[in-house]
């Protein structure tokens, strides 16, 4: 039998997290030989939005399903422009369309930059758990940088590390919103960023997939109006759209980058060769300004804040446990550290032991965990990704009833999100057993002690 060799370099890289556990779950569910639990699982794990492609983009890409030939590697010119002007219009950024490329998502075009951009990584934590498998692939420098207790890295903490480099050109990795915390960066938090990368010469690549899902629309700001002359601004379909799986991202170069993007365009091309033209047509549909796209993203935003406000306070509610409170996308960060006594009493040692034990029978219950978050191993603090409900089911209801009060948007939730009302009630069974369990065991020690005397 013939033997293949593989490339050390490829043997180093694990399957990503998120991969990991959908096989995981998967290979549980099918095992779990309890009738009750044909429901499957409460998915509090995958960062997948839960709403159907807005209308114009599916009819788009059906329109021009028949349209196979080769695109520009950069991108269609009307895609360009398209994105440009929804920058403009949606995030008050006004960039030239040249300086905008595509590319089949924002984790690829990440991917790209950091292959030709010289320099050390600078990689906040807790962070989204694509970033490190591609910075240790390229074999690039880099360096954690842990935020504080408000979920955002200060400037002082950026200039302390920074100082500790050696590299004349850093690179910082800025995901803003954010995941897993679901927090956004305001002004004045970038502009004294922004001081510091000038001052120490430090490139952003400035995630901003989330921008469009930010509860009030009107607190985003793009790091590319901050420091345009220092920042690579990546956006795209996949989130704002829920169009995941359609595989379209752009990014917007720094101001005077004319000799950079050419470089960049030889690398698209020998990766890809361009983006897949019929999801391009249906991008331009995407990108452009309709009274029925600002619907479809106004619908969305409120819905993911329903939902985000609920597991917040739910989670907020259960002694011990600590969480960010999300101001967009549809995540946050809860921490369970306040139990680490009980877990390490059950054998529970790391992040991981916890996600697998959440999963088993009686509790099925799937989120991340911390260490797949770039977070010590023995950090209990997890992501919550509350998106297990039908959207486009919510969507509807929401439209022909819109939620004002209170409780009409806890009756929302029960009605339309029922699985994640269950979820979260079995994290709380979850912690209690775990405390209930450990006192147990506390007392028949007790109790054996007190016979041994």
């Amino acid at each position: 039998m013939t033997k293949f060799l593989i490339d050390q370099q490829v043997q180093d890289i694990e399957l990503p997290e998120n991969l990991k556990l959908n096989t995981f779950l998967q290979e549980f569910h099918s095992d779990c030989p309890h009738p009750e639990c044909s429901f499957g699982f409460y998915g509090f794990a995958f960062g997948q939005s839960p709403f159907p492609v807005p209308k114009p983009v599916q009819d788009a890409l059906i329109k021009n399903a028949s349209k196979g030939a080769y695109a520009a590697v950069q991108g269609f010119p009307e895609l360009r422009e398209a994105i440009a002007r929804y920058n403009k219009k949606n995030f008050g950024y006004d960039v030239d369309p040249r300086r905008v490329y595509v590319g089949p998502g924002t984790k690829e075009l990440i991917f790209n930059l950091m292959e030709i951009l010289h320099g050390t990584v600078i990689l906040p934590t807790p962070a989204w758990l694509g970033y490190l498998p591609q910075i240790r692939f390229l074999k690039k420098n880099y360096h954690m940088l842990h935020v504080r207790s408000n979920g955002k890295i200060t400037p002082n903490d950026l200039e302390h590390l920074t100082l500790r480099l050696h590299d004349r050109q850093k690179i910082l990795i800025l995901n803003n919103p954010n995941n897993p915390t679901g927090l956004v960066y305001s002004q004045l938090e970038l502009e004294e960023i922004t001081d510091v990368c000038r001052k120490h010469d430090i490139l952003v690549i400035s995630d901003e997939i989330y921008a469009q899902t930010t509860y009030d629309i009107n607190k985003f700001v793009s790091m590319g109006r901050i420091y345009p002359e220092g920042t690579f601004v990546t956006n795209g379909l996949s989130k704002s759209h829920a169009a995941g799986g359609y595989r379209l991202g752009y990014v917007i170069f720094p101001q005077h980058t004319y000799d950079l993007r050419q470089q960049f365009k030889k690398i698209l091309a020998t990766e890809y060769t361009a983006t897949s033209t019929p999801i391009q047509h249906a991008a331009i549909a995407g990108f452009q300004d309709s009274p029925e796209m600002d619907e479809y993203f106004e619908i969305t935003r409120k819905i993911h804040q329903i939902m985000g406000d609920y597991t917040f306070q739910v989670l907020n509610k259960i002694e011990g446990v600590k969480t960010t409170k999300p101001e967009a996308t549809f995540y946050l960060m809860a921490n369970f550290n306040a139990y680490s006594d009980y877990f390490l009493a059950n054998k529970i040692s790391n992040s991981q032991k916890f996600s697998e034990s959440l999963i088993q029978h009686p509790y099925h219950t799937a989120l991340v965990g911390g260490d797949s978050l770039v977070l010590e191993r023995t950090d209990f603090s997890a992501r919550i990704a509350f998106v297990d409900y039908d959207g486009a089911s919510a969507m509807q209801n929401y439209v022909h009833n819109p939620p004002k009060t209170a409780s009409d948007k806890l009756e929302f939730v029960n009605n339309n999100a029922p699985k994640i009302v269950a979820g979260l009630k079995m994290i709380q069974r979850y912690l209690k057993d775990i405390q209930s369990k450990t006192d147990s065991e506390i007392a028949k020690l007790e109790t054996n002690i007190k016979k041994t005397r």
